[in-house]
Parts: C-alpha cells; sequence; structure tokens
C-alpha cells in the first residue's frame, strides 16, 4: 500500500458527471460536466435524461481530468467511484465504467458513499485538516450536524427531522416562480430584498441540534397565497431574503453550540447549500467571534464534484476497504455507513 496512491475518483450521482485524479492529498485534476441547462428546462432532475447525458460524458470526462492530471492509466493505484446515494441510472453509469476499468488495469476498487464524500470536501482545502472537528452538512438531500472522531468515525449529533435545507430551497424557488436549481436562484433574488418577512424560528432553542423545514416551508406558501388572495403587494425579493435567514442562521447557531459542547475548536462544511454566500459569510464570522478554526471548502468543492469522491477515497484506501467488482448501485445509504463492506 502506497502512502500517497494517485486514485482516479468519478462522479455520476445526480446531473454531473466528473472525474478528478488525486495523488495523496493532493488534487492534480478535477474535471465536471453538468447537464443542469437540460435538466432546468424540466424544472428538475430527470433521471432518464441525467442518465443519457452520464453515458454521453463519461468518457470524455474521464479522459480530461486523466489528461490535466498529466497520469496514465498504468500509474494508478485505486479506481474509486459514487455507489450511493443518488439515482439508481445515474450511479450506474458511473459505477459500471469505474468496474471495467478497475478490471482492466487489475487495480482495486472503492465504493464510496457520495455523503461522506461531501464530508471529506475539507480535507482538500487545508492538508493539515485532522479531526476532532464538527462539521455542518447541507445538500439536496441531508441536512445535519456530525462530530468526526477518526476520519472513518463520526457521531450523528443532529438533523433534518423532515426536508433538508437544499430541498426546502428548491421547493421555495418554485413557490417563487424562481427556475432550477433554486438554491443559486434565491440567493440571488435574497440579495435585492431585506429581511423583513416574520418566519418560523424552527426549533430555536429546542430539539437539540435536529433541525426542521416543512413549517418554515407552510408558513412561506400560506404567506403567499394570502397575499395574492387579498391584492396585497409583497416582495418576491424581501420573501427569499427573510427566507434564507431563517433557513440558515440556524444552522450557523447549532454548528457553532455543537463545537463549543464538544470543545473542538475546529469547525468544517459540506454539500451543495454550503455553497450558498450568506451561509459561508454567516458561519465564518460566527467562528471568528467564538475562536473556531473554519475549513470551509470552495464553492465548486461543495456542490457535487469527483474531487470529494476522491478525498473520501483516500480515506477507504488507507484502511483498504476495497469493493468487489460485484458492487452495485445504492439508491439510498444510512448517513453513518463508512464502507461497502457495512
Amino acid at each position: 500500500m502506497k502512502v500517497d496512491p494517485v486514485i482516479l475518483a468519478i462522479e455520476s450521482s445526480c446531473d454531473e458527471t466528473a472525474a478528478a485524479v488525486i495523488r495523496g492529498r493532493m488534487l492534480l485534476s478535477d474535471e465536471i460536466v453538468s447537464s443542469a441547462e437540460i435538466q432546468a428546462k424540466y424544472g428538475g432532475v430527470v433521471p432518464e435524461i441525467a442518465s443519457r447525458a452520464h453515458t454521453d460524458a463519461i468518457g470524455e470526462v474521464v479522459s480530461r481530468a486523466l489528461r490535466a492530471a498529466n497520469v496514465g492509466c498504468a500509474e494508478l493505484d485505486a479506481v474509486a467511484v459514487t455507489y450511493g446515494a443518488g439515482l439508481l441510472g445515474a450511479l450506474l453509469v458511473g459505477l459500471s465504467f469505474a468496474k471495467g476499468l478497475a478490471y482492466a488495469l487489475n487495480i482495486p476498487l472503492i465504493g464510496v458513499n457520495h455523503i461522506r464524500g461531501h464530508l471529506a470536501a475539507a480535507y482538500l482545502e487545508d492538508e493539515s485538516l485532522k479531526p476532532p472537528f464538527v462539521t455542518l452538512l447541507a445538500s439536496g438531500g441531508h441536512t445535519a450536524i456530525l462530530f468526526t472522531k477518526t476520519e472513518r468515525e463520526f457521531e450523528i449529533l443532529g438533523g433534518t427531522r423532515d426536508d433538508a435545507a437544499g430541498e426546502a430551497f428548491d421547493k421555495i424557488a418554485r413557490v417563487l416562480s424562481l427556475p432550477y436549481p433554486g438554491g443559486p436562484q434565491i440567493e440571488a433574488l435574497a440579495r435585492k430584498g431585506k429581511n423583513v418577512v416574520p418566519m418560523p424560528k424552527m426549533l430555536k432553542g429546542q430539539g437539540g441540534y435536529d433541525f426542521s423545514y416543512s413549517g418554515l416551508k407552510t408558513h412561506i406558501i400560506n404567506y403567499v397565497h394570502t397575499m395574492s388572495q387579498k391584492g396585497v403587494a409583497w416582495s418576491r425579493e424581501d420573501v427569499a431574503c427573510s427566507f434564507q435567514h431563517a433557513a440558515l442562521d440556524i444552522l450557523v447557531e447549532k454548528t457553532v453550540e455543537a463545537a463549543r459542547e464538544k470543545g473542538c475548536g475546529t469547525v468544517t462544511a459540506g454539500g451543495g447549500v454550503v455553497a450558498n454566500g450568506y451561509l459561508r459569510e454567516s458561519l465564518s464570522s460566527a467562528c471568528a467571534a467564538a475562536g473556531l478554526k473554519l475549513v470551509l471548502p470552495s464553492k465548486r468543492r461543495c456542490t457535487d464534484n469527483a474531487a470529494m469522491i476522491a478525498a473520501e477515497a483516500l480515506v477507504q484506501y488507507r484502511a483498504q476497504n476495497f469493493a468487489p467488482l460485484t458492487l452495485n448501485a445504492a439508491p439510498s445509504i444510512p448517513l453513518n455507513r463508512c464502507s461497502v463492506s457495512e
């Protein structure tokens, strides 16, 4: 086993076809081809369209990643791939390609849990990062606060009881007649508004480190419908801004609180919602005020990408957690599952 292996990672869980190459914690290349523009025509991701787009792009994006890294297939020590969670057909495209390549090169296959990839993205931002630390996970499918004890062991301190933060952003975007994807659209609209529309507190001061977005979503739907039915003027910009504050402020507050409780001096974050500029600014300010070190992945590393899959693959490689070539795709994986053997 090499200390700094060369790993090719592939990600195809949703609408991004991505490939990256690392040598140890050094990122050599990171390529992405997205079908988001096509999906936007339908107001969201259409699984069949996503699968076809992956099939068209997978060969080219892997070739680009290898060329950009100046690495030949013979130099690879392992092939890593997202095997879940995600859209089944989309996952199968990347998984099939990775299994074929690993078999042809006679090198290990590493199956990566997509969500653990989001958590590992911070390792690429700071090569000196070591546990323990507290992580805010905020994506389209998950919202949770975790305490990482070791690279492979973490404790779930709390999570959403219903919608995830990213899911809530997409739903509110539709209420405000904004196009897909909803997160960036709401962020852009919120910059023009004010935080003046009353919003529910979302388990503030209660529920431990849990979150709930269903009440916030319902409140905004009712607000918009009521104002419209009464013929009262209302501001989309103010609703977007007020929603963004209500949805994200609680994430920052509870993350900092968790770090204090655990006596942990470092905070990290991962997931697509962490690309939100307001959240990044708020979390940075709160951590600075609390004397906490914040390791925040770049916006590109927060949305779906293969670099984060490579970062988690390195953890699995060092633990010798290799997957059999019979590995199948899994649309859903428990958040705390570390390897395919669990």
